[in-house]
C-alpha cells in the first residue's frame, strides 16, 4: 500500500481491492475484468496511464468491460481522474503505489472523509461505496441505478452485468474498523535529546556560557602554559640541554592552544544545543 494512503483508508482499500478482484496480493495490480489480464501484450502495470486508457477502449467489447487495475477501474473514472488531479501525467506508470493513491481518490470523492468524521452515516458511505464499486452490496433497501434495491444487492443489480460479491455484514464490521483505526490514539513518541560526547574537562557549568575570553578554565590554560615556558627559558643554561627545554616548552604552548581552541569549540556546541532545546 502507498505509503500516503492513511491507515484507516488503507484497510478499507485493501478489502475492495480482495473484492473487486479476488485477491490481495502485488498479482491483484494487473487484474483487468474477467481475469483477462494473460491476454495483454505486457503487464498492466507495466505499461504507462496513457497506455492504459488507450488500449481500454476496446476491451469493452473484446472483454465486456473496461475495468482495470487493483480497483477495477474503469476508462471513464481514469479520465476523469486525470483531468482532476493534476499531478497525474500520461506517461506515468500505472504501478501499485499510483493505484493506490487513485482509488484513496475514488474514496475521497465518496466521502470518506465525512464518514470517519461522523458527517455522513455507516449506511449512507455504504451505498456511496456501492455506487463506486459495483461488487459492493446497499445495507438497506433503496432505490439502486436500475430498481429497487434490497439490502445485500449491488447498486447495479439489473444490468444483467453486475452484482454484490460480499455481504453487506461483512462490509459494515470492515466500516467499524475503519473507524477504530481512525479514531484510535497515536502512540506517544519518546523525545530524546541529542547526545553530547563527554569530556574530560573539569569546569564550572556556568563557566560554559561565558565567552572563551573570560573564561577562568581558558586563562588557567594560558597561564600554565606560559609559566612553562617562562620557566623553560630560564633553566636553558642550568638544566636540560637547551633544545631540549625549548623542545618542552613549545609542546607546553601547543598543548594550552589546543586546550582554549577545544574549549571554544565546546562552547559552540553547548550553546547550540541549547538553542535547540529551547526552540
Amino acid at each position: 500500500m502507498d505509503k500516503t494512503v492513511p491507515p484507516g483508508a488503507a484497510i478499507l482499500l485493501d478489502f475492495i481491492r480482495e473484492t473487486e478482484v479476488g485477491r490481495s496480493d502485488r498479482a491483484s495490480y494487473d487484474v483487468i475484468y474477467g481475469h483477462n489480464q494473460a491476454k495483454l501484450p505486457q503487464p498492466l502495470t507495466t505499461m504507462t496511464y496513457g497506455e492504459v486508457v488507450d488500449a481500454q477502449k476496446g476491451w469493452s467489447k473484446q472483454f465486456g468491460s473496461s475495468a482495470a487495475g487493483s480497483y477495477q477501474f474503469m476508462r471513464a473514472t481514469l479520465i476523469d481522474l486525470a483531468k482532476a488531479v493534476h499531478s497525474i501525467s500520461g506517461a506515468d506508470r500505472f504501478t501499485p503505489d499510483l493505484q493506490d493513491r487513485l482509488g484513496y481518490r475514488l474514496l475521497v470523492r465518496r466521502g470518506y472523509p465525512e464518514f470517519i468524521t461522523g458527517k455522513i452515516s455507516l449506511v449512507q458511505f455504504g451505498e456511496n461505496l456501492a455506487k463506486e464499486w459495483a461488487s459492493f452490496p446497499v445495507l438497506v433497501s433503496c432505490k439502486g441505478a436500475h430498481r429497487v434495491l434490497k439490502r445485500g444487492q449491488s447498486y447495479y443489480a439489473g444490468d444483467g452485468l453486475n452484482k454484490a460479491l460480499v455481504r453487506p455484514e461483512k462490509v459494515e464490521a470492515v466500516l467499524k474498523q475503519v473507524l477504530e483505526a481512525t479514531r484510535r490514539p497515536h502512540e506517544p513518541v519518546e523525545e530524546q535529546t541529542p547526545a553530547v560526547a563527554e569530556k574530560t574537562v573539569v569546569a564550572d557549568p556556568g563557566d560554559l556560557a561565558k565567552s572563551p575570553g573570560k573564561s577562568k578554565t581558558v586563562w588557567t590554560w594560558a597561564l600554565a602554559g606560559l609559566g612553562a615556558a617562562v620557566s623553560a627559558a630560564g633553566d636553558f643554561l642550568g638544566g636540560l640541554d637547551w633544545r631540549a627545554q625549548l623542545l618542552i616548552s613549545a609542546a607546553t604552548v601547543g598543548f594550552a592552544v589546543y586546550g582554549i581552541k577545544r574549549r571554544a569549540d565546546l562552547t559552540r556546541a553547548v550553546r547550540s544545543l541549547k538553542a535547540e532545546l529551547e526552540a
